[in-house]
């Protein structure tokens, strides 16, 4: 049998790849480059190299082809592709880089989550107890490690360290406890059973601070209540104020005898009847005393609180804000609805910068004399140019039009903030001419919430929370008639297959 050297190059370069196959198999197997799996990778060397010089004429022959040439170049180029990935992949292994394109930012750990993670004095530890890890939490706590070195995060098997689960109360399986010194939070689960961003920062905050502020609404003139959970309620705030970490009650100046000493912050959210003038008193010397105040006044209502108001030079107008711009039309809201998007230069509304915030049916709220300097205050909101006030809505009227008799051309003011100090303490009051815009049914309206509790956070002296908080996922799931939804059946069945056998049968038809 003779052999002739393209055979024996064919042979050897068979054997050489059979070789370096098996050696690779044999490295994967144990794990390590053992003897035997060094004999077979060098064996396999050899025989690929005695093929390529063996066959070495027959490479040169087979190259100089066109075709061959054709096909080297679209090798090389796919090479070069893979090449190029190969690179990307490594270097976005080495350095890892995330994009969140929702809407909502769902993905990205919102403003305030930083400001609180961020201002870590001292060391925050949450460890979760389980055998397995929690991927979805884990991915979690390392965006919130990466924004500070003091939260510390890890996942312990109780089973094989008793003695941490001890020492952090640990007493079930996929508990969450966070610590901070002596403390010890456990973190309960969502309706979900996971473990959102708020919860953790919630629990930080709780943790971290040295006392809890108490924030007091008051009642008793037909204002806004924190049990209530229908649209005009204000359970949603009552809710987020509890995962800023503030605790809260309702309290009546009557009763009470005026303002409890615990309250850090009073809010008189929409009162529909008139205080006593004891009462209205009452709020004066609360806030010559340094105390903090948000007082939201709706149109038509008289809550009889212009001592008050001129004490810290807020003119509250009798009047309704009409917003002719049309933009509120787009978010399916009338004239009726004033959308802000110009906000003074205050620590509430820094953030909101570029935002959007709606008030339902509101009345303008300013500064009386602006030559006065104390107490120093800023006008919060401002409406459209193509805004204007008029006295009120008649009933049936649906015609809306600027008098100016009667009315005044935007932009308007629709809310106040003034500070004046009171010896060694610092009385602050906001003024806003409208409640509904933090009801239950508006608070999660673009950033009306966000105004809320940041005028509360600056109220309460915590301008560190003063944020844009996490959002919640848009639902925008589109619900279908009866009548559109069988027409999307059969267009889906007859319609769409019928015009690709149709477009088929053309296209042989034409070609034929």
């Amino acid at each position: 049998m003779k052999w002739d050297r393209a055979e024996l190059a064919r042979t050897g370069a068979t054997l050489g790849v059979a070789l370096l196959i098996a050696g690779y198999v044999y490295y994967v197997r144990q794990g390590g480059l053992m003897l035997p799996a060094k004999i077979l990778v060098i064996t396999g060397g050899v025989f690929l190299l005695a093929a390529i010089v063996l066959g070495f004429p027959s490479i040169l022959g087979f190259f100089s082809r066109r075709s061959s040439q054709l096909g080297t170049n679209t090798m090389i180029l796919s090479l070069a592709v893979i090449a190029i990935l190969g690179v990307l992949n490594f270097v976005g292994a080495r350095h890892p880089k995330r994009f969140d394109l929702t809407t909502e930012k769902l993905y990205t750990l919102s403003d305030q989550t930083k400001r609180v993670v961020a201002g870590l004095q001292s060391d925050v530890t949450i460890v979760r107890f389980d055998k397995t890890a929690d991927p979805a939490l884990d991915d979690l706590m390392a965006e919130f490690k990466n924004l500070s070195s003091h939260l510390k995060f890890q996942n312990v098997d109780p089973q094989k360290k008793p003695e941490v689960a001890k020492d952090y109360g640990a007493t079930r399986m996929k508990e969450v406890v966070i610590a901070y010194g002596n403390k010890r939070e456990p973190l309960e689960p969502g309706m979900r059973g996971d473990f959102s961003e708020e919860d953790i920062t919630t629990a930080i905050l709780k943790l971290t601070r040295d006392t809890q502020k108490m924030v007091c609404f008051v009642a008793g003139h037909g204002e806004k209540t924190l049990a209530d959970t229908e649209g005009t309620g204000y359970a949603l705030v009552d809710q987020g104020l509890k995962k800023q970490a503030y605790l809260t009650r309702t309290v009546n100046l009557v009763t009470d005898n005026g303002v409890p000493p615990e309250c850090s912050v009073v809010v008189i959210a929409g009162p529909t009847k008139a205080y006593f003038p004891q009462e209205a008193e009452v709020i004066e010397k609360y806030l010559a005393g340094g105390g903090k105040a948000l007082i939201e006044v709706d149109p038509e209502t008289d809550p009889k609180l212009d001592t008050v108001f001129q004490a810290w030079n807020v003119k509250v107008g009798n009047d309704l804000v009409i917003d002719a711009s049309g933009v509120g039309r787009l978010f399916g809201t009338g004239p009726v609805v004033p959308l802000v998007v110009d906000y003074g230069t205050s620590p509430i509304t820094k953030k909101l910068q570029g935002g959007m915030t709606f008030f339902p049916v509101t009345r303008t709220a300013a500064i009386a004399d602006r030559s006065k300097a104390e107490p120093q205050s800023v006008e919060l909101l401002k409406t459209s140019a193509r805004s204007f006030t008029i006295p009120g809505l008649k009933k049936g009227q649906r015609e809306i039009s600027f008098d100016p008799k009667t009315g005044i051309a935007g932009p308007l003011s629709l809310g106040v903030a003034g500070s004046s100090k009171k010896g060694d303490k610092s009385a602050r009051l906001v003024v806003i001419g409208d409640s509904d815009f933090a009801a239950n049914q508006a608070v999660g309206l673009q950033h009306n919430g966000d105004l809320f509790f940041n005028t509360i956070n600056w109220l309460a002296e915590d301008e560190n929370l003063i944020s844009i908080r996490p959002k919640t996922m848009t639902n925008r799931r589109v619900t279908l008639t009866e009548a559109q939804s069988t027409a999307f059946k059969w267009f889906d069945l007859f319609v769409l297959p019928g015009l690709v056998i149709f477009s088929g049968i053309y296209i042989w038809w034409k070609r034929r």
